[in-house]
């Protein structure tokens, strides 16, 4: 589950309670209309429009499964209009037991909008309201009390409720955000190299799976090895091997473009992914970063005024078809090539036995 999913969570819960409330509405006005007050014989205009009315709202909200909180406010106020007209029409047929019937009416209201409209308030008032409103008046002050009491307590109960549940709805969409935020960032660690901070393997597999075919050139892989590096650890140590090794890899970013994809490889191996290049380009650019590399000058742990350097050897291969496994084999062997050609020097994959290219 993640943050869009949950969304889509709380769209299907407010999809389910506008089907609810409408199913409610149209089953309630037609035992009202099986099942009339008193056995008074009366079917008001208003009473049979509102199955008709939750029937087409229905089929609208099908055809058209967006935006269920707007629609299920307007369908509110339509049917909270329509019960109070009922109600209004067929209080006149209800003499002398009016007062039973407003009671037994209001009670209803409240009812359904309880039932259906737990997670909404807005809808909740323009259900029941026009209802309470029409009762009130028709009472003739005869049960005020009884009415409003009736009417706020689950208005200000619901309104409570609302507030509740915005709460812990907002509280949880936070949760649910800061838990994918820090999943994200966890990712982007395991995609890290941590010492030099480019891309690991996994890094580079997460890239390759968002790869898409050249558009303009092709794209090439640029294999990188520093030379004699075990030789260079074993002279100075370990800790002046991981200097090395960052200073390198920074040489290597700030050579390439923004776009292209730096991997630490191996030890000492590292990974350029260069996209829609010309060869000329990816033999230029790994030219470059040879020349960054053996221009560093790497300061000694213990003696500041000593400075070391290092050296590298490149192999180029094309990246054809997106067959990424070929594509390094390729590039390897070219590396190789390049180590037997003197080391410090380039070599295409295609001329893997010709001349290096430095």
């Amino acid at each position: 589950m993640n943050a869009r999913s949950y969304q889509e969570l709380l769209t299907s819960k407010h999809r389910l309670s506008l089907f609810l409330f409408l199913l409610m509405n149209a089953a309630s006005s037609i035992f009202t209309l099986l099942m009339p007050f008193k056995n008074t014989p009366v079917i008001t205009l208003p009473l049979m429009g509102i199955p008709l009315f939750c029937l087409a709202a229905m089929a609208y909200t099908v055809f058209c499964p967006r935006d269920y909180v707007r629609k299920l406010h307007g369908f509110a106020a339509i049917l909270g209009v329509l019960w109070a007209a009922h109600i209004y029409l067929k209080s006149r047929y209800c003499v002398p037991d009016s007062q039973n019937f407003l009671l037994i009416s209001l009670f209803s209201m409240f009812f359904i909008s309880a039932i259906a409209l737990t997670d909404n308030f807005v809808a909740f008032c323009l259900h029941s309201v026009p209802s309470a409103i029409t009762i009130l008046l028709l009472d003739d002050m005869n049960n005020t009390v009884r009415i409003v009491f009736t009417s706020v307590l689950p208005i200000i109960a619901f309104s409570i409720h609302h507030l509740m549940l915005k709460r812990s709805e907002a509280f949880t969409q936070a949760l649910v955000a800061n838990l994918y935020d820090e999943r994200d960032k966890l990712s982007d660690l395991s995609m890290l190299d941590p010492l030099t901070g480019l891309y690991n393997r996994r890094g580079l597999e997460n890239k390759l799976n968002q790869l898409l075919a050249p558009t303009a050139g092709r794209h090439f892989v640029v294999l990188l090895d520093i030379d004699r590096f075990k030789a260079y650890n074993d002279n100075y140590g370990h800790t002046m091997g991981d200097q090395a090794l960052v200073q390198v890899a920074a040489a290597i970013r700030d050579a390439v473009r923004s776009r292209d994809i730096v991997v630490r490889y191996g030890g000492e191996e590292f990974l350029v992914l260069l996209t829609n290049v010309s060869e000329a380009y990816a033999a230029q650019l790994a030219e470059r970063v040879r020349q960054r590399v053996l221009g560093l000058q790497i300061p000694h742990r213990f003696n500041q005024l000593a400075i070391t350097s290092v050296t590298l050897s490149a192999g180029i291969s094309a990246l054809e078809q997106l067959d990424v496994k070929s594509a390094i084999r390729a590039a390897d062997a070219a590396l190789y090539q390049a180590k037997n050609n003197g080391r410090n020097t380039i070599q295409l994959a295609e001329n893997a036995q010709s001349a290096p290219l430095a």
